[in-house]
């Protein structure tokens, strides 16, 4: 959570932004828009003040499944480190046990802890991945993200695309098979 003092300098530089676009910060409209906007950027910025350990919360448990376990669809937001605008979409997170798996709602929240950052998308593809793969040492791990980049359709007012990023380990890079069936799912 966001101190105080913290707050209140957030709110400063976001009344500052507004002067400097030319609008009257304290006009109607926009007298409440620095504090609004102030914790609306401490939100999308939430991952920073997070840990992993925090977010999993021992939510790893000993099972022998050796099946292939699939999360699809995980909507995520998070800010182009590039531009400080949106990008988002969702993520596809699959693993092969090796005698542990983790609770479900603790895969979204992996997910939501690194894309509550500035991020390019291709890190948070891999730092997900690394996550996962340090928390429940799989046979096997595949994360598949897509996404719209606001950066980039506003900027260069492009029309709208999905950029796709994916990370294989394991048996997921070993095995052809393994990883097919794994892009097979998510389509």
């Amino acid at each position: 959570m966001t101190e105080p003092s913290e707050s209140s300098e957030s709110e400063s530089h976001f009344k500052h932004l507004i002067e400097s676009l030319g609008a009257v910060p304290d006009g109607k409209g926009l007298d409440k828009t620095p504090a609004r906007a102030s914790k609306a950027f401490a939100s999308m910025t939430s991952g920073y003040s997070q840990k992993l350990e925090d977010v999993v919360q021992g939510a790893v448990f000993e099972e022998k499944n050796n099946d292939m376990i699939l999360l699809k669809d995980v909507p995520f937001y998070s800010l182009c480190e590039h531009h400080l605008v949106p990008f988002f979409g969702k993520c596809h997170v699959a693993y092969i046990p090796d005698g542990r798996v983790m609770g479900l709602s603790r895969i979204s929240d992996v997910i939501q802890l690194y894309s509550r950052r500035l991020q390019v998308q291709e890190r948070l593809t891999d730092q997900i991945a690394d996550a996962l793969e340090a928390t429940l040492t799989p046979k096997g791990l595949g994360v598949v993200m897509e996404a719209r980049h606001l950066c980039m359709e506003l900027e260069e007012r492009q029309s709208p695309s999905t950029t796709v990023t994916s990370c294989v380990r394991g048996s997921f890079r070993q095995r052809p098979e393994t990883r097919a069936e794994f892009f097979s799912l998510i389509r």
